[in-house]
């Protein structure tokens, strides 16, 4: 079982990303929250993994810190709840949003999520109320955010690409991104302002 890479980010294209250890390219799947904390281009970093090993694909999940692979972990330990779904909740809420969405019962809240219906929502209250990690994600010391993108319209087009990776309509994620007007901003900021019109 692979818990824990320590290397270089050779290409990252949300949410997917691959990091180079030692000259080997592990592709790893990754939340909007632990793209939002990686290093600038050459900076070593560490990601905490999960492996998941299927009939048809065998996938390496990465995680910012132990408290975002915890919560993975207990999303898809929820039945109906899947790597894909977990990735879209931990990328469109914060882990203390998502606690705070559990402990009130807000269906609401969770059905906000791209894949979350009313069903799975009710589900995941009922479920995590017990699995739920109770401790805030940690601020990593040292990161910085990514340079802004130097071509707008190629930012976008990946900022696209990742809202649909994660599981929004391409209607939805034209709608999302539409609303952004700073062309300046990076891929992974343009994705964060996207997801925060989903909880206006």
């Amino acid at each position: 079982m692979i818990g824990l890479l320590r290397g270089k980010v050779a290409h990252k294209q949300p949410p997917m990303l691959i990091l180079d250890v030692q000259g080997v390219g592990y592709e790893l799947q990754a939340p909007m929250s632990t793209f939002y904390q990686l290093p600038v281009a050459d900076e070593p970093v560490t990601l905490y993994t999960h492996l998941a090993v299927r009939e048809d694909a065998q996938l390496l999940y990465g995680f910012a810190n132990l408290a975002e692979r915890t919560l993975f972990r207990a999303l898809i330990r929820v039945n109906g709840v899947g790597g894909k779904m977990a990735l879209a909740i931990l990328s469109g809420m914060s882990h203390t949003e998502f606690t705070q969405a559990i402990q009130a019962g807000n269906v609401a809240a969770l059905t906000s999520l791209p894949g979350v219906g009313k069903k799975t929502a009710e589900r995941l209250i009922l479920d995590m109320q017990d699995r739920l990690p109770g401790t805030a994600l940690p601020a990593r010391p040292g990161t910085t955010q990514a340079t802004p993108a130097a071509t707008t319209n190629l930012a976008r087009d990946d900022a696209l690409g990742a809202l649909l990776a994660l599981g929004y309509k391409s209607t939805e994620a034209q709608r999302m991104l539409k609303i952004i007007t700073d062309d300046t901003l990076s891929v992974e900021d343009m994705i964060r302002q996207a997801l925060q019109t989903t909880r206006k």
